[in-house]
């Protein structure tokens, strides 16, 4: 690659059409706002080799790793995304008569277009899972907006109230990283959390209800019919809403389906693929009330200023 002085190909064609029109190289620098030298070194390269490309964009040491050798890095990287640059430059070098650096095994992935990044968290989905997600998206893919706001969503979401933070980083010297200042405190299991049941659809926020004690199927119960019910015959008089709830066990109970029976003709539960909270967008609300309480001047000390704090958060989440 040239350097960032080079002139392109086209601009050293002007210069080279320029003398060759009659123009001097005071003249030529003047028209084109190169300097003389330029004028001067371009044209002079022009009479030896006949070329109007840069000679400086064949120096350098050659690449060590052609065309050939990043298709092989590539299948690689396809074979094993987990492996470590040692790992990498390791099995590439196996077999090859010029081994290579680690260095280079890191430029050559970056001009592939290759960088080290943290995976994205998805659920352990097992093959009847796909299949029953697959039955799912074509069930409901001609569903309209129109249609999708006739759904009502609903979850349950547990807040913690100490936590470790992955992504806070300081600023230290290299012999501060024991300086109280530069640490972060964790307790056993959090120090505790607050649970909570919340609901939404696109028309406005439902309720959201603590859950003091692990939500079984005569808790969910209560929460079905004092909260649920309500809000579906409300958003949805016409008996057209959707109420969405995953497979969670004390959702499943026979007392939970008898009580969803004896109201179908006011609205419907969706069917609801197994292992899917990513198809949930509940789980946007729950992201906005962690970075709500994460930004707090005053964070909670205890689980009552906790549960206090989550449903003053909730209540203030704009449509």
């Amino acid at each position: 690659m040239g350097k960032k002085g080079d002139l392109s190909n086209f601009k050293r064609g002007m210069v080279v059409g320029a003398r060759r029109a009659g123009l001097s190289i005071s003249q030529s620098a003047q028209l084109l706002g190169f300097s003389r030298t330029t004028i001067s070194r371009v044209y002079k390269e022009w009479c030896a080799k006949g070329k109007t490309s840069s000679m400086r964009q064949s120096c350098g040491r050659k690449c060590l790793v052609d065309a050939r050798g990043q298709r092989r890095m590539g299948r690689l990287i396809q074979a094993d995304r987990r492996a470590t640059l040692t790992e990498i430059t390791t099995r590439y070098n196996r077999g090859m008569q010029q081994s290579i650096c680690e260095a280079t095994t890191r430029t050559t992935l970056r001009r592939m277009g290759y960088n080290s990044r943290r995976p994205h968290r998805v659920p352990l989905i097992s093959t009847t899972n796909r299949k029953k997600r697959l039955q799912f998206a074509r069930a409901h893919q001609n569903w309209t907006v129109e249609d999708w706001k006739n759904v009502a969503w609903s979850d349950e979401s547990r807040f913690l109230l100490r936590h470790s933070n992955g992504r806070v980083r300081i600023w230290r010297k290299q012999n501060e990283n024991m300086d109280p200042s530069c640490l972060v405190t964790t307790v056993q299991a959090g120090g505790g959390g607050v649970m909570v049941w919340g609901m939404f659809s696109w028309h406005t926020l439902g309720p959201l209800v603590p859950i003091g004690h692990c939500l079984n199927a005569t808790a969910y119960l209560s929460i079905v019919s004092d909260h649920v019910h309500p809000f579906m015959t409300t958003m949805y008089p016409s008996s057209d809403g959707y109420f969405q709830q995953d497979n969670a066990p004390c959702h499943k109970a026979r007392i939970i389906s008898n009580w969803f029976l004896e109201h179908e003709n006011e609205f419907t539960v969706l069917k609801w693929p197994p292992q899917s909270p990513d198809l949930n967008p509940i789980e946007h609300l729950w992201d906005v009330v962690e970075r709500e309480l994460r930004a707090l001047d005053v964070h909670p000390t205890n689980l009552h200023q906790l549960q206090d704090a989550i449903l003053s958060i909730w209540a203030n989440i704009s449509k």
